[in-house]
C-alpha cells in the first residue's frame, strides 16, 4: 500500500463508515428511529414500508418534536439531547443517546426528517445534503411529533445492498423488530404497513392485552 499523507475524513464518507456499526438492514434502521420516537414521549407510532423497507421506510410518531433551532444538529454525529455530562453516562433512562443513527441513515439514503415541536405552528423538514452533509432548512405543514422518511436505501454503497434478502425476508425483519418493541411499551399504539396494506396492528393497552396481540389469546 502507498503511503500517503493523514487527512481528515469528509463528514459523508466518515458517517458512512459509522453507518457499518449502527445499519445492517431496513430493520436496523426501523429499530433506530422506533426509539428516538419512544423517546419522545410518542404514544402512536406509524411504520409505512415499501419493498422490504429498501424503496421506502417512514416512521411518524406523535411526540414532542424537535425544536426548530435544533435542526441544524439533528442529522449531525453525535449530537444529542440525552446526555450533556460524562456522569450521565452512569445514569442512562433512553433507548437511544450515543446521537450516531440519524446521521448514519441520512449517510447512506436519501433521508427526510420533517417536525413539529409546538402546536399550532407549522413544522420544518430537514435534509442533508453533500459531501459535507449540510442541513438544509425548510418550512413545512406538520402536527406535533416528527416523521422521518428513509428512500433508497444503500443506494450510494452497492456493496452493502446485494447483502440484502428478499423482500419478504426483509419485511419478516422489520416485524420482528415492531413485535419485539411493542412488548415493552403496551401503552404505545404501533400501526405497521407494508406496501400500502396493513401488516400488524398493536394498539395501546395493558401488558396482558399486548401480548395477546403479539402471541395470540391461546398463549395468554
Amino acid at each position: 500500500m502507498q503511503n500517503t499523507r493523514i487527512m481528515q475524513l469528509e463528514k459523508r464518507l466518515a458517517n458512512q463508515i459509522a453507518a457499518g456499526e449502527v445499519v445492517e438492514r431496513p430493520a436496523s434502521v426501523v429499530k433506530e428511529l422506533l426509539e428516538n420516537a419512544l423517546d419522545a414521549g410518542s404514544t402512536r407510532v406509524e411504520i409505512d414500508i415499501e419493498a422490504g423497507g429498501v424503496k421506502m421506510l417512514r416512521i411518524r410518531d406523535n411526540g414532542h418534536g424537535i425544536h426548530r433551532d435544533d435542526l441544524t444538529l439533528a442529522l449531525a454525529r453525535h449530537a444529542t439531547s440525552k446526555i450533556v455530562t460524562q456522569e450521565d453516562l452512569a445514569a442512562i433512562e433512553t433507548l437511544g443517546f450515543r446521537g450516531e443513527a440519524l446521521a448514519s441513515v441520512a449517510s447512506i439514503s436519501r433521508m427526510t426528517l420533517t417536525t413539529n415541536a409546538e402546536q399550532g405552528t407549522a413544522g420544518w423538514s430537514v435534509q442533508a445534503n453533500g459531501a459535507d452533509m449540510a442541513a438544509e432548512l425548510s418550512p413545512a405543514p406538520h402536527p406535533c411529533g416528527t416523521t422521518v422518511e428513509v428512500r433508497d436505501l444503500f443506494f450510494n454503497t452497492p456493496a452493502r445492498r446485494k447483502f440484502l434478502r428478499t423482500e419478504r425476508t426483509e419485511y419478516i425483519k422489520i416485524e420482528e423488530v415492531v413485535r419485539k418493541i411493542s412488548l415493552s411499551h403496551p401503552k404505545v399504539s404501533f400501526v405497521l404497513t407494508h406496501n400500502g396494506k396493513t401488516g400488524k396492528q398493536f394498539m395501546a393497552g395493558d401488558e396482558s392485552h399486548r401480548v395477546a396481540s403479539v402471541f395470540g389469546h391461546a398463549f395468554i
